[in-house]
């Protein structure tokens, strides 16, 4: 966010700044959920719902679960939520309590961390392997060394767009269930997968809470709408919580989600323009010199190591913008170990806006190599 700060304030000076920093679509909202969210502007009253979020959204994402996975939910534990944000926050107040230890991956979605430490929660930060996936096995021998009371798994994740296999997922959930740790699965990036289709943790398991979002594959990032699926004894607990925390979601919104999930053909077009900004990533960052680039599976993220001669990602992304109107998002937040050697660059813009920044930094780097410290 800092460096999304920077960029708007050299775009406000007229400076031609081109954003991979920031994992949102470029796209609008669908037409569908811009038509829903102007009628109920015109014609209705926007009100407090109920905290859960209105009947029709929930039975509409239920029965999501049935199209797509042939999963069956109960509308009951169903909630509606501002936001993954909220949805975390939530789901994180339901099911731990004070001092609990909570595991999640290295690198990783920051936010995680750093909600988790301010409600008195302990992140265990697992650092991933080559593959940058966090499997049972090492869940394992983390809850070995100092027992664990939760773990959250993001597939596909941010910032390196990798997807859990099916089978692990499988024996993450099922490692999880047997130790009584209380299983989280982001999915807020389910929709943006370029290989096998995506695997939801309620395959496996009844007893885990999912939280997703309609921010990534819907388009929608600034209505702040989400959703969470909750084990049945939690449900109670996440209402009243989200009584008091947020009173109810946004009703435009929920309005506007429910017309979304109905326009396939205009997000399928939106995720054809990821896979093809994807293809040209694998195949213009290695020859820029970036390494160990994460596999990019999923989402809209490549996150690779910086080229060699630069003595950080933090300098490297200042200098970036700087010098060459680009931005990009240092990698320590992700990782506070490894991630000074990493960036992550999204490519959620449009395919000539992506050619154009990557064609920046090939002329910059030619010139722009800086010895190591």
């Amino acid at each position: 966010m800092d460096v999304l700060s920077e960029a708007n304030r050299m775009t406000a000076r007229g400076l031609p700044v081109i954003s991979l920093a920031v994992g949102q679509p470029a796209a609008p909202a669908p037409k569908g959920a811009l038509a829903a969210a102007a009628q109920l502007l015109e014609t209705g009253r926007i009100a407090y719902t109920d905290a859960l979020g209105r009947m029709d959204l929930r039975q509409r994402i239920a029965r999501l679960y049935r199209e797509q996975h042939g999963v069956e939910v109960p509308v009951e534990r169903v909630m509606i939520t501002t936001g993954s944000s909220a949805g975390f926050n939530l789901a994180f107040l339901a099911a731990f309590d004070v001092g609990d230890r909570v595991a999640i991956a290295a690198p990783g979605y920051p936010a995680y961390r750093n909600i988790l430490r301010a409600l008195g929660l302990v992140p265990v930060e697992i650092e991933v392997g080559d593959d940058y996936v966090l499997g049972a096995k090492q869940l394992a021998e983390a809850h070995a060394r100092e027992p664990l009371q939760g773990v959250l798994i993001a597939s596909p994740a941010n910032p390196t767009g990798t997807v859990t296999p099916k089978d692990e997922l499988r024996r993450l959930v099922e490692f999880a269930g047997r130790e009584g740790i209380r299983f989280v699965s982001d999915e807020i990036y389910h929709g943006l997968v370029f290989g096998e289709p995506e695997a939801t943790a309620l395959e496996v398991s009844d007893e885990i809470i999912v939280v997703n979002s309609f921010s990534k594959f819907y388009c929608m990032t600034g209505w702040r709408i989400g959703w969470l699926v909750l084990p049945q004894s939690l449900v109670r607990a996440a209402e009243c919580i989200g009584q008091s925390l947020y009173i109810s979601p946004p009703e435009l919104s929920q309005v506007a989600a429910l017309a979304v999930i109905d326009q396939p053909g205009e997000l399928e077009a939106i995720r054809d323009g990821y896979r093809d900004n994807r293809a040209v990533m694998l195949e213009r960052l290695p020859k820029l010199g970036f390494t160990h680039l994460a596999p990019m599976d999923g989402g809209f993220y490549a996150y690779a190591a910086i080229p060699p001669g630069f003595a950080g990602s933090t300098e490297f992304a200042r200098r970036v913008l700087e010098e060459c109107h680009v931005a990009i998002t240092p990698g320590t937040d992700f990782d506070v170990r490894r991630g000074e050697r990493f960036v992550r660059l999204s490519y959620a813009c449009g395919t000539p806006s992506l050619k154009e920044a990557l064609d920046r930094l090939e002329g910059w780097l030619g010139n722009a190599r800086s010895p190591q410290r």
